[in-house]
């Protein structure tokens, strides 16, 4: 077995790549030639209208029909096409309004809501303000009778000076039990 070199291998690859475009072209030539031959064999018929001959009346007539019923069929399709169509682009300016509307419904809402959240919040400033200018003995028996996250929620508003002397007027149960509010309110609030 000898093995080639690549100087062996670059002489071999251009006489295979000649034999096989020899090998080609010698296959058309011969498919060429018996497709000649096969047409020399078998005529085809001559055009009508290169002879001079027309097609039998009845032949065209029910061709021209076969025409006419296709073209009615193809006419029914673009009827039923341009309807579709316009449906759709009703149907499509109906979505666009109803998009319009929500869109202007949610804007009407989160106006609605940001001025309820603003008037809520106004209450409770205005309200913890009344209580910090409370005398502290009055405002300490208020708080008394509230539910003492209710009372813990308005202290912790208040300021440090006015919370310290409501306190200090209250009964040491519920002030104990409003700085145990106060100090866990915010235990739950996650820190990372």
């Amino acid at each position: 077995m000898t093995s080639l070199t690549s100087r062996g291998r670059r002489r071999v690859l251009p006489i295979l790549a000649a034999m096989l475009i020899a090998s080609s072209l010698i296959r058309a030539v011969l498919g060429a030639s018996d497709a000649i031959a096969e047409e020399a064999a078998h005529p085809l018929p001559a055009e009508p209208a290169a002879t001079g001959m027309c097609l039998p009346e009845t032949d065209t007539g029910a061709l021209i029909e076969a025409f006419r019923q296709r073209e009615a069929r193809v006419a029914e399709r673009e009827t039923a096409l341009a309807d579709r169509a316009q449906a759709l682009h009703v149907a499509e300016a109906e979505i666009s309004e109803k998009i319009e509307a929500l869109v202007a419904a949610e804007a009407s809402l989160a106006a609605t809501l940001a001025l309820a959240e603003t008037a809520a919040e106004d209450d409770l400033s205005r309200l913890t303000l009344v209580y910090e200018n409370m005398k502290p003995a009055d405002a300490a028996a208020l708080f008394e009778t509230m539910d003492t996250a209710f009372a813990a929620g308005f202290l912790g508003r208040m300021a440090p000076e006015a919370a310290a002397a409501v306190m200090t007027d209250l009964a040491p149960e519920t002030a104990y039990s409003i700085s145990a509010m106060l100090a866990g309110r915010n235990a739950l609030v996650p820190t990372e």
